[in-house]
């Protein structure tokens, strides 16, 4: 007997021992591609505003910039550029698009150490994050369902691509995580993990403002946590009584600590509160005016609630299968997540989830992982700006701990066909390294093709910049090249010498007509002919193609176009109303960033 009792033990340790080998394994091919991607790629067209923005927290504790977004963000990747001190004028004047330009390329700063810097904080809460999906799926399905949780999320391309970014989607969805675990543990430990469950609610709210939708629904949740934990077995009216006021005093604590986090943000930034509100801020009518009023937090956080309103009100374009519209439609975000969501893990999720449905084992922690993502997505799907998966990276988070109810089936079979499927998902991405953003799966081509059904944040984002400078000076040395860039980098910083072929007329240009894929999903009538009558030859970074353009006879070409056309405003940029950005930008340093991605 004590034979077979040690042998059990060393067997137990075996296992642990090799849990933590996997987990450990896992988190090191995440970190490692998170890191790789984040040095070889150029600012995305956000990242220097919150770049900018956390360099004035730092220098003149103002919160003037970017007020569409609360400071918790920020804050954490001025941790990161805190190392690199940054130079940074104090008697600059410009909106928030200017100052991240300033900051990166006119105030001799080296852009790709301070890109770094900011990324690394983002990098680091990606992986804390992962353990929190680790811990999340093994309370609810043991060891094994954790690690088939944390291979999805280790393996998401989505996760990987934007955790390796300084913004603020990634954080935003992982403390909402964070906020639900620990609201599950609060049945069993509700004085310890409803506090802290409160913090990871208000951190979520501090990072970004469309977390607000799950607020309600985390507090019923608070709820449901106490009356399970304080449950005694056959209650009466009295008692049933005394759980509800029990459930409603957690849900209480919980705000109280959230709003506290809120504004103790905003306090960090700067302790007086100093806020001149914009002019020209949007107004809010009607019931959504009243909500925005009764928010319980700062000033300047109920402006940046306008603000987001704002952006709501606005007709943006969008780009799907080929057609670039106007105005948003409800199923471009799943049809977007369908693209650019690994096969495997689509499988796995949606048999998770309907086994955390339909398990009574499972059955309890449906309310806490299935319906905060019902909410948010149905929150996503009203929105007017169809931009790309961003908007719902709390899928793959929260989906992958659904996705740990498959272990819960103790049929051989079951468990090879997971196995199969992780390995599935582990190939897909891998095999996409290290070009994570333009990631779509087998079905719908690779990233190769996914330029032509996506745009924006889901492939070209600005982030190759680099690469391209690389791929002229190596292929294409002294040449005549005509850019169309889509991006907040400058090409002339990494030694791009070249021309905008919309400024001129079009017997004019030949030689290289480099253009981002985003900018040939949205092309004008001039741009589309201008790409029609060259010869594809090269492309970088699945984002940026290369056309090479022969001399042509000038009276050809110039029959077509006799006169210089102007673009249309919704032809140009993301959102058509310019004039209303202009008149935002006179009194407030905001977008246009913002308005590729708020």
């Amino acid at each position: 007997m004590r034979q077979a009792a040690r042998a059990g033990e060393g067997l137990r340790r075996h296992r642990r021992w090799l849990f933590a080998l996997v987990v450990v394994v896992l988190l090191a091919e995440m970190a490692v591609a998170m890191v790789t991607t984040a040095v070889n790629q150029t600012p995305t067209i956000d990242e220097p505003v919150y770049v900018g923005t956390a360099e004035i927290y730092l220098q003149q504790r103002s919160l003037r910039y970017n007020p569409e977004h609360p400071p918790l963000g920020k804050l954490l990747i001025a941790s990161g550029t805190a190392f690199a001190d940054a130079h940074l004028d104090r008697a600059f004047v410009g909106d928030q698009t200017e100052l991240g330009r300033h900051l990166l390329y006119e105030s001799g700063n080296d852009p790709w150490r301070l890109m770094l810097l900011a990324r690394l904080p983002m990098i680091v809460l990606t992986l804390l994050f992962g353990l929190v999906v680790l811990a999340f799926a093994r309370d609810l399905a043991g060891p094994v369902g954790g690690l088939v949780a944390l291979g999805l999320y280790a393996f998401s391309p989505d996760i990987i691509a934007h955790g390796s970014l300084a913004t603020l989607d990634v954080p935003m969805a992982g403390f909402l995580l964070t906020s639900v675990w620990l609201l599950w543990r609060a049945r069993r430990r509700p004085r310890l993990c409803l506090p802290l469950a409160g913090g990871a609610l208000g951190a979520a709210v501090a990072t970004k403002m469309s977390a607000l939708p799950a607020v309600p629904v985390l507090l019923l949740l608070a709820v449901l946590s106490v009356r399970y934990a304080c449950r005694t077995h056959n209650p009466g009216p009295r008692e049933r009584r005394r759980l509800l006021v029990l459930g409603v005093g957690a849900a209480l604590v919980v705000a109280l600590v959230a709003i506290a986090v809120v504004w103790a943000t905003y306090l960090a930034v700067d302790p007086q509160l100093r806020w001149a509100r914009p002019e020209n801020l949007p107004v809010a009518h009607g019931l959504r005016a009243r909500v925005v009023d009764w928010l319980p937090f700062p000033e300047p956080y109920r402006d940046g609630v306008r603000i987001q309103l704002g952006f709501e009100n606005m007709t943006w374009s969008g780009f799907l299968f080929g057609r670039h519209y106007h105005g948003s439609l409800w199923y471009y975000l799943p049809t977007a997540l369908l693209i650019k969501t690994p096969l495997g893990m689509l499988a796995l999720w949606s048999t998770g989830a309907v086994a955390t449905v339909r398990m009574p084992r499972l059955r309890p922690a449906a309310p806490y992982v299935l319906v905060p993502t019902v909410v948010l997505l149905a929150a996503a799907l009203t929105g007017s700006r169809d931009l790309g998966v961003r908007y719902a990276l709390f899928m793959p988070m929260f989906l992958a701990v659904a996705a740990a109810g498959v272990t819960a089936c103790r049929r051989r079979s079951a468990h090879i066909a997971t196995t199969a499927l992780i390995l599935f998902v582990a190939v897909s991405s891998l095999r996409t390294y290290p070009y994570y953003l333009p990631y779509s799966n087998e079905a719908f081509g690779g990233p190769a093709r996914t330029h032509l059904r996506l745009h924006d944040s889901n492939v070209d984002w600005g982030q190759d910049l680099g690469r391209l400078a690389a791929r002229l000076r190596q292929r294409y040395p002294d040449e005549k090249i005509w850019l169309v860039y889509k991006g907040s980098g400058v090409p002339s910083f990494y030694g791009i010498d070249a021309s905008d072929p919309r400024k001129v007329p079009p017997s004019e240009v030949h030689g290289l007509l480099v253009v981002s894929d985003s900018s040939i999903a949205k092309a004008d009538r001039r741009l589309a002919t201008l790409i029609n009558t060259s010869m594809r030859i090269d492309e970088v970074g699945h984002s940026i193609t290369i056309y090479r353009r022969a001399a042509r006879e000038r009276g050809a070409l110039e029959a077509k176009w006799p006169q210089r056309e102007k673009v249309p405003h919704n032809r140009s940029t993301t959102s058509p109303d310019k004039g209303a950005i202009r008149r935002f930008r006179t009194s407030c340093p905001g977008p246009p960033s913002c308005f590729h991605g708020t």
